[in-house]
């Protein structure tokens, strides 16, 4: 119950000091992140957690399938279709780029071996836009950037995955947790992608019926329900989670406008709950030993990782498109590593290879730093598109013109 009071007494100081965070660079998801540490083994003793405590994993997998559920619900498949080469710059380039160049620095700065330098780069590839929610999620930044960053976050957990399986494998003995069938692996993903399609199409069909249909009060938990399914299916069958929760999210919107504006408030307020469990609760693993543990090179190798391999990569997969020059530094600099690197840096601990502890190590420290990074400069970079949409520069290839209305909502 002590960890239940501690979320409490955060949520309720992150509610009070919303206002002011959405204003400056006070970041509320940073101050669950030192809530839990604060709270920890490491200062004050109240909650003992720790990496293999089944809460850590639970509360991470939740947070990352509620996020990228709603995420979903946020991709346009007409706007998709006209723009899809971009996304496919940054998934099919720039994340390979940043998975080879996190490899090489994992390697030579810190001294890991090939196979688990690039077991660190497969788990540090993905991104992931919930620290970064001024820029995916404010109408005043260009949607085309917005839609660059959201899908590749969405999709790329599920290209990660395999890899981080496979690498797993390979990088010596294990205590059974790793599955290396790439048959198996490419079923689970198929799978994903099925159910996440399949499920959200049947019940949109089904609301259709003549006899049925959702009292209008009782419209918003109509998403929820496919959620909740599709959660559990995919756990029972070992389905894709991530995949699916993202493209159940985008069919959904798809097929039914009504469910993706019934569900959004509370959808939003939902993965806002869950990611902020699951940041008490990494944040209680940031103990003082753990930072301890990780050399100068080490150190080096996290910020090297932040401020030159993801910018550097999708900066070169972005060559050659229409993005200004503001707009692909945005985008370089916005590669926040989230939970999906904390449930696959999870799965690299509990697997018990040789090097793993070093490796889990590397990666926590580096999802902290990043969260630190990126949660404390997106809206201070967000009201950079805002002021120049006030002053009347229109944003170059934007859908649609935005006016002083629409800008005024980055303080709401």
């Amino acid at each position: 119950m002590v960890l239940v009071v501690v979320f409490g007494v955060a949520l309720l100081i992150a509610v009070l000091l919303s206002g002011l965070a959405a204003r400056t660079v006070l970041s509320t998801s940073l101050l669950f992140l030192v809530g839990g540490a604060l709270v920890s083994d490491g200062f004050l003793g109240l909650i003992h957690i720790t990496p293999d405590s089944e809460i850590v994993s639970v509360t991470a997998d939740l947070a990352l399938f509620a996020v990228l559920f709603t995420d979903g619900m946020h991709v346009s498949f007409t706007k998709l279709r006209a723009n899809w080469r971009n996304p496919a710059r940054a998934l099919g380039l720039g994340m390979p780029l940043a998975f080879v160049g996190m490899a090489l620095i994992t390697h030579y700065l810190v001294g890991l071996d090939w196979t688990t330098s690039f077991l660190v780069g497969a788990v540090l590839a993905p991104t992931d836009p919930v620290f970064a929610s001024a820029i995916v999620g404010r109408k005043e930044v260009p949607s085309k950037l917005r839609q660059l960053l959201n899908v590749e976050s969405g999709i790329n957990d599920g290209l990660a995955l395999p890899v981080v399986l496979i690498l797993i494998a390979a990088a010596g003995p294990t205590s059974g947790h790793a599955e290396a069938d790439p048959g198996k692996i490419a079923l689970e993903l198929v799978l994903g992608l099925v159910f996440g399609v399949a499920l959200p199409w049947v019940v949109i069909e089904l609301v259709r019926f003549r006899l049925l249909g959702a009292e209008p009060k009782l419209q918003p938990l109509l998403p929820l329900a496919v959620g909740v399914i599709l959660y559990a299916l995919c756990h029972l069958t070992h389905a894709n989670p991530y995949l699916a929760a993202f493209s159940a999210g985008a069919v959904l919107t798809a097929r039914s406008l009504e469910a993706k504006e019934a569900f959004e408030p509370l959808g939003e307020a939902l993965a806002e709950l869950a990611k902020f469990a699951a940041l008490l609760v990494f944040g209680a693993l940031l103990t003082p030993r753990l930072f301890g543990d990780l050399s100068f090179g080490g150190y080096a190798a996290v910020v090297l990782a932040i401020v030159l391999i993801r910018p550097a990569s999708l900066l070169l997969s972005l060559l050659g498109t229409r993005f200004t020059r503001q707009e692909k530094l945005v985008a370089a600099w916005f590669g926040p590593k989230g939970f999906a690197s904390v449930v696959y840096g999870l799965l690299v601990l509990q697997a018990g290879i040789p090097q793993g502890e070093e490796a889990f190590t590397l990666i926590a420290v580096c999802i902290a730093f990043s969260i630190i990074a990126h949660s404390s400069t997106d809206v201070p970079i967000a009201r950079l598109f805002h002021v120049e949409g006030l002053a009347g520069v229109e944003e170059a290839g934007d859908a649609s013109p935005r006016t002083v209305e629409e800008a005024g909502h980055v303080g709401a």
